[in-house]
């Protein structure tokens, strides 16, 4: 029987994979790292270590099998491990960095994936593409990003690779600060997604809306505090963190379970729960 890993966004996730922050340091290679870098800071590692090990006890707690990565003290932003590709139903896409401190992470986490005997179904060639500006809107048509780290042709190439396999790839350009696709949208449950609509173009959110989806609106201010960085757990859990106060609130009015966790040093590398996590299998 053919394994399907990855079919969509919403179904209970199963497993993940996650890379704890041994090595975590800033680097100047997004807006927001560099507003801490600005004002003196440097990661703490001793505190990105326990807010990291949170994420993983929130998810062995809620039926989420964790597979954690061995990490390399080469590779300072290893701990956001959803960026190295996408997982689909066939299996992965193997994306291209574009951050020369990024680009060493692409061999170990291939690595990774062959160990866990997951193929690789198609190959970033051209350009960049980041899994973070990668979503699955239903379980035949995909949204990537053009931000700052997937160009045109990254999508172009990746367009190519997921047509061969039925899938329909459409683009979402956005201005560069917002960095990833998943800072700026995402989808937390069946038809619901929480979004910057300052930061997205309209046709998008005409598309979101002919599809029926309730969207939660943050300003473009949030974008930068992560408040759309959120992780879905399928069953109505979303997994968030407690400063992200007004979302939590919208989201259980819409009657879905918050699963919060305390997330403040990892925040200032510019990534929160969707970023430090590559799902591998939703049921």
């Amino acid at each position: 029987m053919k394994k399907n890993y990855v079919k969509n966004s919403t179904n209970t996730l199963k497993k993940v994979l996650l890379c704890p922050p041994t090595y975590f340091q800033f680097e100047p290679i997004n807006v927001i790292t560099e507003k801490w870098m600005e004002k003196g800071e440097k990661s703490n590692r001793d505190i990105c270590l326990r807010e990291h090990a949170e994420i993983v006890q929130a998810y062995r707690e809620n039926g989420v099998e964790v597979i954690l990565m061995e990490p390399d003290s080469n590779l300072p932003y290893q701990v956001f491990s959803r960026d190295f590709g996408a997982c689909i139903s066939e299996g992965y896409i193997m994306g291209k960095f574009r951050e020369p401190v990024r680009k060493g992470e692409s061999l170990i986490y291939e690595k990774k994936m062959k160990e866990l005997g997951i193929p690789c179904v198609a190959r970033c060639t051209a350009g960049a593409f980041e899994g973070g500006d990668f979503w699955f809107l239903d379980d035949y048509v995909m949204a990537q990003g053009i931000i700052a780290r997937t160009d045109w042709h990254g999508f172009e190439n990746i367009k190519t690779h997921v047509q061969e396999l039925g899938y329909e790839l459409i683009s979402v350009p956005a201005l560069r600060q917002n960095l990833h696709l998943d800072m700026c949208f995402n989808i937390v449950a069946e038809k619901v997604a929480v979004i910057c609509k300052e930061a997205l173009p309209y046709n998008f959110l005409r598309m979101l809306e002919k599809r029926k989806f309730t969207l939660i609106d943050i300003p473009q201010e949030g974008v930068f505090k992560h408040y759309c960085n959120l992780q879905c757990l399928g069953n109505n859990k979303v997994l968030t963190f407690v400063s992200n106060k007004d979302v939590n609130h919208k989201l259980r009015v819409l009657g879905l379970q918050t699963i919060e966790v305390d997330l403040v040093e990892i925040l200032k590398g510019g990534g929160g729960p969707h970023c430090m996590t590559f799902p591998l299998e939703r049921e």
